[in-house]
């Protein structure tokens, strides 16, 4: 069941809202209108753990250091 960002068409709140089917009716918790608008959101993962590059790998894909704390 994923959770989706919503904003509203008549007061502009942006919200979030956990969609058990597609087919579902999203309405604002603020003013209750049901004109809202799915917006793209980024995802992000996050793990108790430190990032360890693969083998071979001297460094993380984004930068050139070799210790990944120092760049994410």
């Amino acid at each position: 069941m994923p959770i989706y960002e919503f904003k509203c068409g008549k007061c502009s709140s942006e919200f979030e809202c956990l969609v058990f089917r597609s087919d579902e009716t999203i309405a604002c918790p603020d003013c209750n209108h049901e004109g809202v608008e799915r917006l793209m959101s980024a995802c992000s993962f996050k793990s108790s753990g430190s990032y360890t590059p693969s083998a071979g790998a001297s460094s993380c894909a984004g930068c050139s250091s070799n210790n990944c704390s120092s760049c994410h």
